[in-house]
């Protein structure tokens, strides 16, 4: 095997290695506790945002920054910290949101593009083509990103052609992430999207090439690794000629070492035995392979899932091209995409479609205290053909008053259970039937007795 560092893939699933471990709603004892301490961090400020949609201090974009820096809470917030000040420097919402959508599209065709798929974990896979990256494409580029593409304010000293690279990031983190985390037909429905597959083809690339784009590749890694860390999971890279252990030595002095030990260098007959490991191989476009009719300058082929999950509004049946977002509905229950941007010089705001929200409306490194914080299953949510619950592993106790609705937790083999009035909480997932009702939640005889005992007593003893 062709590995960066070890030369060998770890196994899909491996126990305690890569998602969902050290993700929200997966994290061992003392990730939850530093979860905790880096909100209260957070909190202090007045910084802290629960979500929904995700934003930069929901608890899993907190975890990104905590995976980051070795789960330290003061290392995690210096660079959140550091991170807020050149968010709000250069308007990053008001850049993604007032973007002019050709110049979007444009900045699409120099960086990874989304295939509209997703892994066998969930994951968006994006792919992303070098061979047409000349210095001629390059130069044009960065020429016309100094015209004016949005109503945001800058610093003044972040170049142009990376803010527009930020907006292809914002839109991962805002839009691609936030629809993959709703699609339940995946094992681990109730943890968030935070990551993303990257097949690299860097086929017909000649030294020199490498060599004109260096500066290119390297800016956007480092403003990944600064701004939006923990968001690339694995990384393929096939196609790679015979002189690529020189470039090797420049590239992976650009990513933090975590990153460098999720790439893996491909050959030619290794291409599709691994990534059907990892991928269907109806998702992987054909070029590679797979089944997939997708090619590099295609606008995203959406998969079944996705569009199962979608309720179409205004006479949409697919999303539009440009920068699209989330918003929360008022009911709680939907997230809505709404496609923002300028087209034509007039601002765009545009009810594309709603989704069911799955996961907890509330995302909590607790169990929840109080009916408003209790996690929202919409009633029109699909149904996976297998349900699946998180093993969250940060339940704690609760102060509340002791009376019928309090809720009442207890762990079970690693798994919080939370009993509120008629309503049964397995990890942060809501099953909406009775206490007695066992079958529905699938628990074992520990848990129906641990869950027996708990209704007796109404509540968890105070914390000490």
């Amino acid at each position: 095997m062709g590995s960066v560092h070890n030369g060998r893939l770890p196994a899909a699933g491996a126990p305690g290695v890569g998602y969902p471990y050290g993700h929200f709603g997966h994290l061992e004892e003392h990730e939850a506790k530093a979860l905790e301490d880096f909100k209260i961090l957070l909190e202090e400020k007045g910084e802290y945002t629960p979500g929904p949609p995700p934003t930069t201090t929901t608890p899993s974009c907190c975890t990104r920054f905590l995976r980051a820096r070795r789960w330290v809470p003061q290392d995690a917030y210096t660079q959140f910290s550091e991170n807020e000040s050149f968010r709000k420097a250069n308007q990053i919402d008001v850049l993604y949101d007032t973007m002019d959508v050709d110049a979007y599209e444009k900045s699409k065709t120099l960086y990874p593009r989304y295939t509209g798929r997703r892994d066998k974990r969930g994951m968006p896979v994006y792919v992303y083509r070098i061979s047409h990256l000349d210095s001629k494409a390059v130069a044009a580029y960065e020429k016309d990103t100094q015209s004016t593409y949005s109503m945001a304010e800058t610093d003044g000293k972040t170049p142009a052609k990376l803010l527009r690279l930020v907006a292809l990031y914002e839109d991962l983190t805002s839009f691609v992430q936030p629809l993959c985390t709703q699609c339940p037909d995946r094992e681990h429905a109730p943890t968030p999207i935070t990551l993303s597959t990257n097949v690299v083809d860097i086929s017909n690339v000649s030294l020199k090439m490498f060599w004109n784009l260096r500066q290119h590749m390297q800016a956007a890694s480092e403003l990944a690794t600064s701004h939006y860390p923990e968001t690339l999971d694995r990384i393929f890279i096939i196609g790679a000629p015979y002189f690529f252990s020189t470039v090797w030595g420049w590239i992976k002095k650009w990513f933090d070492p975590v990153t460098v030990s999720k790439i893996f260098i491909l050959t030619p007959a290794e291409v599709i035995p691994v990534l059907s490991q990892f991928i269907e191989m109806r998702d992987i476009p054909k070029v590679y392979g797979g089944e997939l009719a997708w090619e590099f300058f295609d606008e995203p082929a959406w998969d079944e899932g996705i569009m199962k999950t979608c309720k179409w509004e205004n006479g949409h049946t697919a999303f539009p091209v440009g920068p699209k977002r989330w918003e929360l509905t008022e009911d709680g229950k939907h997230l809505q995409c709404i496609a923002v941007g300028y087209k034509d010089g007039q601002p765009r705001r545009e009810l594309v479609c709603k989704v069911a929200v799955l996961n907890s409306a509330v995302e909590t490194t607790e169990q929840t205290t109080a009916t408003e914080d209790a996690p929202v299953v919409a009633e029109d949510a699909p149904v996976a053909a297998t349900p699946a619950v998180a093993a969250t592993e940060s339940a704690t106790t609760t102060t509340a008053p002791v009376d019928e609705k309090t809720p009442g937790t207890v762990k079970v083999a690693g798994m919080a259970i939370t009993v509120k009035g008629e309503e049964v909480y397995k990890g942060d997932h809501l099953t909406t039937a009775p206490v007695d009702e066992v079958e529905a939640l699938k628990l074992t005889d520990d848990e129906v007795n641990a869950l027996k005992e708990k209704k007796e007593d109404a509540a968890v003893p105070t914390a000490a």
